[in-house]
């Protein structure tokens, strides 16, 4: 999956990934209204309402893209009924041949992380048959539990040939909180002086190890990436290094403040290794003022523009890196 991925990337000349979180504020008020319509003001009409929003987004924008990040939170607020908007998501996108980033953040004590990570890339023993259940082609992983949590997410990804993305630098204001803290490390130098790094810089070149064990057979990238956030570009290019050969999804880009200036270096030399993650930035795009001209019934239509500037953006971007 992760040498299609990268196929789609150099196919679209669009290293970009839709963020597909939906919030009720975000669906326009006629699709509102025709699933309140069906299903009254209940958890079955918003799930209606956001799975209408995300069909009219992907239609869109698939030809744009290669691949789209559905985030979980913002189905399971609405229960089952979201959690089945979810699913209807998920397999629609892959009918059009996107590849779906399931944004789940999980990560447990082994067996656990063995259950998500069956429900959300594996199989599941049902008897004497094999089921898929959310069947995304790559999630987001929490690391915090260290290689207990990873591993058989690992496993599952050798197994299917699917991928991950482990949290490594998040993009929110907090992050550094932890994520930054110093941290000395076992002596590595000639001065028996022991050497501090901040947290990220060891999950990183964790990230590295664990990716160097899921080669697949052929191609440039891990099925191990990481997710390093576009508000921090010194970071990404301190963890570039680090993890040469992980591809890098990089959040925060929009409506988080990033912009192409600040990802170059989270792509490698050749163009690659790096997809750049916006969400509100685009399914929302309408409700932003250089956008106001499509209005609500064009939701759909900002959504494209939306992409096609973010492309121009990381293009223009990639072409003057010095």
């Amino acid at each position: 999956m992760i040498n299609k991925l990268i196929a789609k990337i150099q196919k679209t000349k669009a290293p970009i990934v839709v963020g597909l979180d939906p919030m009720m504020k975000f669906v326009p008020e006629q699709i509102r209204r025709a699933a309140f319509a069906e299903y009254g003001e209940t958890l079955e009409g918003a799930a209606e309402a956001i799975w209408q929003y995300n069909k009219g987004i992907v239609d869109a924008i698939c030809d744009l893209v290669p691949a789209v990040k559905p985030q979980i939170a913002m189905y399971e607020q609405f229960g089952i009924p979201g959690l089945i908007a979810f699913q209807k998501t998920v397999n629609y996108c892959k009918e059009k041949d996107l590849v779906v980033i399931g944004d789940i953040k999980r990560g447990d004590i082994g067996s656990t992380s063995e259950a998500y990570a069956v429900g959300h890339l594996g199989r599941v023993q049902v008897g004497s048959s094999l089921c898929t259940a959310f069947d995304e082609d790559f999630v987001t992983v929490n690391p915090y539990l260290g290689s207990d949590g990873v591993r058989p997410f690992m496993n599952i990804c050798k197994e299917e040939h699917k991928g991950i993305f482990v949290l490594v630098k998040t993009s929110n204001p907090s992050s550094g909180e932890l994520q930054d803290r110093l941290v000395r490390t076992e002596d590595s130098s000639a001065s028996g002086e022991a050497e501090a790094r901040p947290v990220y810089e060891i999950v990183g070149s964790q990230v590295a190890v664990w990716g160097a064990e899921c080669m697949p057979e052929s191609g440039d990238y891990s099925y191990v990436g990481a997710v390093v956030g576009a508000t921090y570009p010194e970071q990404g290019k301190i963890l570039r290094k680090i993890m040469p050969r992980t591809l890098i999804l990089v959040p925060g880009y929009g409506a988080q403040g990033g912009k192409g200036a600040d990802l170059v270096h989270f792509f490698n030399e050749d163009g690659l290794g790096a997809i750049i993650n916006s969400s509100r930035g685009i399914i929302a795009a309408y409700q932003q003022e250089k956008y106001a001209r499509f209005g609500e019934v064009g939701y759909a239509e900002a959504a494209r523009e939306a992409v096609l500037e973010m492309r121009r953006d990381i293009a223009s971007a990639l072409e003057n890196r010095v």
